[in-house]
């Protein structure tokens, strides 16, 4: 079985990219990925947000069980309006997740935008997926300890696990807080075995971020020498505990 814990699905504003819903089907069925997690593009307004939003939980009833969906509202916006439009998402559209993007978002996950997502993620009883990489100081996985550490109930994923450069950080987050796990696209594959044998298979999963990716992503896990109970926790099973996924296996 195969999860995708980071999917897109709509125009990012800020990176000027159109994710394009045939080609994130095409690639999907292509690989045969079981189950995608799928945010929005940034958005900077409501709006906007909110037809991402409506496009993604169409696009799960259409593909029942395929598409779950994870929720990015601006964190900028209005708390009120905020914390409805993502508790909308979360129980009225069934989302399982929601996403803080420090570079995108401008947000600094330790301010009180940002630690509105965390409040409002735990209260929804929903995980958190977290840029990491690109954009420091913000986007740096470090900044995540203190936050995991405030929120210890909360589950929080590292996106992209800091990148190459900041791998070393993700490892130390994830050492130090047992609520922080790490979603492992763009890694090098030498970083993503280090990963397995010292943080654990069940604290890493797979995610793509771009639909072109999926392919290399799998490669990675598939050639750098897990046993195939590695593989259902790296490539499902962690995916399917955190975001609370029933799955056959």
């Amino acid at each position: 079985m195969i999860i995708d814990a980071h999917a897109h699905l709509g125009y990012d504003y800020v990176f000027e990219e159109d994710f394009i819903l045939e080609n994130l089907v095409s690639k999907i069925k292509q690989n045969k990925v079981d189950i995608s997690i799928v945010q929005p593009g940034t958005v900077l307004d409501l709006k906007g947000v909110i037809k991402q939003h409506n496009a993604i939980a169409k696009l799960s009833k259409k593909m029942s069980g395929k598409i779950l969906g994870m929720a990015n509202p601006n964190p900028h916006l209005p708390t009120e309006i905020y914390c409805r439009e993502l508790r909308r998402c979360i129980k009225d559209l069934r989302f399982v997740g929601v996403k803080l993007h420090p570079l995108a978002h401008a947000v600094n996950p330790k301010g009180v935008n940002g630690k509105k997502v965390f409040e409002s993620a735990l209260d929804l009883g929903v995980p958190v997926m977290v840029h990491t990489g690109t954009g420091g100081p913000w986007a740096l996985p470090s900044t995540l300890i203190s936050v995991a550490m405030e929120f210890p109930k909360l589950k929080i994923i590292l996106a992209h696990s800091g990148g190459q450069l900041y791998s070393d950080e993700a490892a130390l987050a994830a050492k130090l807080c047992p609520n922080i796990y790490l979603e492992t696209s763009w890694i090098p594959s030498i970083t993503l075995l280090s990963f397995g044998k010292n943080i654990g298979v069940n604290r890493i999963m797979f995610g793509s971020d771009h639909p072109e990716n999926i392919p290399s992503e799998l490669a990675k896990y598939r050639t750098v020498g897990f046993t195939d109970e590695e593989l259902k926790w790296c490539l499902a099973k962690t995916a399917a505990k955190v975001f609370n996924i029933a799955t056959t296996e």
